[in-house]
């Protein structure tokens, strides 16, 4: 008599049921990580390009030009810390997201990114 091997009901109703969690969380969860890697990218392009070397009203008014067409809703000109260090502008943006996940479950997210040099 031989065992029987493979996968069972219920076992494919859990598995499948962990997939679906892990996918609606993926999904609700992209669009924010998403638009951190358009603010990164949005100051890394600001920072190879000279636009944190005029006044600090020059440079959100670059930021939100940039802004413009990457639409980032999370960080605005105005949420921008620009300071010198080194003698160099540094521009950095801190925020933060909460993302409703399932009935009162959030996730909290604290975001950061900089021009400086690490």
């Amino acid at each position: 008599m031989s065992q029987q091997r493979g996968l069972s009901l219920m076992g494919l109703i859990v598995t499948l049921a962990i997939l679906g969690f892990l996918a609606v969380m993926g999904a609700k969860l992209l669009p924010v990580y998403i638009e951190y890697f358009s603010v990164k990218k949005i100051l890394a392009a600001m920072d190879y390009n000279g636009e944190t070397k005029g006044t600090v009203a020059e440079i959100r008014r670059h930021y939100e030009t940039r802004n413009a067409i990457e639409d980032v809703k999370s960080v605005h000109g105005s949420d921008l810390e620009i300071t010198k260090e080194g003698g160099e502008t540094v521009v950095s943006a801190n925020w933060s997201v909460k993302v409703p996940l399932v009935a009162n479950v959030s996730a909290c997210l604290d975001f950061s990114a900089s021009t400086a040099k690490q």
